[in-house]
């Protein structure tokens, strides 16, 4: 969430910043809500005061005179009045946060300019596309020969935009998630977590899911609790309205979750295969640092998310994303982009994220500064470290072989019983 006050001092500053992500704002009726809200509050100090002084010449009038008389009435009308005040404030309060809750983050003033993905810049390359002496296939029809997916039977038990992972598909997806985990643990540093999956309105609305993409989430309303789109939900709300010592940070966090989309809006797009699913696993990578590390923090992020493609010897980019293709509460984003030779062309597998202190204002997330004083904001990150299903589309693609197996990567054999092909 913005700050109000930074809005109330340069207003045409947030302006032309959210104007790079391609968002006409006018701050003039967030400007006119706070200037309420800040009279609202100096008018509750002065019926405080008021209140207090009426009290006092109660406790010295003679209960039988008149002026005690005047005084308990000035008293019921102050009381009456603290209570409109307070009813004003509070509406007040909502209607200001409603309005800032649907506000997206200011891109950070290194990224690109542009509109669309068109604009993202390619900022580096690891490894070579795999070259082949047949046609390389996608992996719908690699995994159906192999009998590694049924898709059938998903839409039989769900509905569309589920998969049935069988056999060594189902094994390889145990298998990422246990050799992710490894090397974020063992490598990099992170505490492993396991969250729950269901959470509360109030999480989804610290990390920027709520109210904006609500229609995006499966909601189970008799509860009042919805299915988690990513591990970032719940492991970042674990320390919602908590004040973190200075000597913790940076805290580092890595959670294995089952993820839910509806994927509002996608419809048509990426209708085969698990490349766009309702329901996909993943390794979540989140910290919380001082404001003055998180860039080099997400560098950090981004280096422990490329390092699994890396063991994994895919090949892959990274990706700048543009002011108009930041998702919503971030302010920086590096996209990896695995190559998949089936489809012959790159697709996301992690995003990595610095979200400033937009998310830890939302969640009340703050740590106490070196000597004390008022505690500060801390700054979130988070990254996919990886996403499972993409990463099994990537290795069926890119170790897929003439007779239409699959070798498995040196680096998750030990993780498969040793197992070295898919046949």
């Amino acid at each position: 969430m913005l700050d109000i006050r930074e809005i109330r001092q340069s207003p045409e500053r947030f302006r032309r910043a959210l104007a790079r992500r391609g968002q006409q704002t006018n701050f003039e009726e967030v400007i006119a809500i706070d200037a309420e809200r800040r009279a609202l509050i100096q008018r509750a100090d002065q019926l405080r005061q008021a209140k207090s002084e009426t009290e006092k010449g109660m406790r010295g009038a003679d209960k039988q005179s008149a002026e005690f008389t005047e005084f308990r009435d000035k008293m019921r009308q102050v009381a009456q009045e603290i209570k409109e005040v307070a009813a004003a404030q509070k509406e007040n309060e909502e209607r200001l946060r409603g309005i800032l809750l649907t506000l997206p983050n200011l891109p950070a003033e290194a990224i690109p300019d542009g509109a669309d993905e068109h604009a993202n810049v390619v900022l580096r390359t690891f490894g070579e596309k795999p070259q082949f002496d047949f046609e390389p296939k996608e992996h719908v029809e690699i995994g159906e020969r192999l009998g590694l997916f049924d898709f059938e039977r998903a839409v039989k038990i769900s509905r569309s935009r589920f998969t049935v992972s069988m056999g060594a598909a189902a094994h390889m997806e145990r298998a990422l998630m246990a050799f992710m985990l490894d090397m974020h643990t063992t490598a990099h540093g992170y505490t492993e977590v396991l969250p729950p999956f269901l959470v509360n309105a109030e999480s989804m609305e610290g990390t920027g899911q709520f109210p904006k993409f609500r229609e995006d989430a499966f909601e189970l309303e008799r509860d009042g609790l919805s299915l988690i789109p990513t591990a970032e939900v719940p492991v970042t709300n674990l320390h919602r309205d908590e004040i973190l010592e200075l000597a913790s940070l940076p805290v580092k966090y890595t959670a294995y979750t089952p993820c839910f989309r509806r994927e509002a809006g996608s419809y048509g797009r990426d209708t085969r295969g698990l490349i766009r699913q309702h329901q996909f696993q993943k390794v979540e990578l989140v910290q919380f640092t001082r404001p003055e590390d998180s860039e080099a923090a997400h560098e950090a992020l981004t280096g422990h998310a490329e390092a699994i493609l890396q063991a994994l010897g895919l090949h892959y980019r990274v990706v700048d994303l543009c002011a108009g293709d930041l998702g919503f509460s971030a302010q920086r984003t590096y996209d990896l982009e695995v190559w998949l030779p089936g489809q012959g062309a790159y697709r996301e597998i992690s995003s990595c994220s610095n979200f400033g202190d937009f998310q830890a204002r939302r969640a009340a997330i703050r740590y106490r500064p070196e000597g004390g004083g008022k505690p500060q904001l801390v700054h979130t990150l988070n990254g996919s470290g990886l996403a499972i299903g993409r990463t099994v589309v990537a290795i069926l693609e890119n170790y897929q072989q003439a007779d239409g197996g699959v070798l498995i990567p040196e680096a998750l054999q030990k993780y498969m019983g040793g197992m070295k092909i898919i046949s």
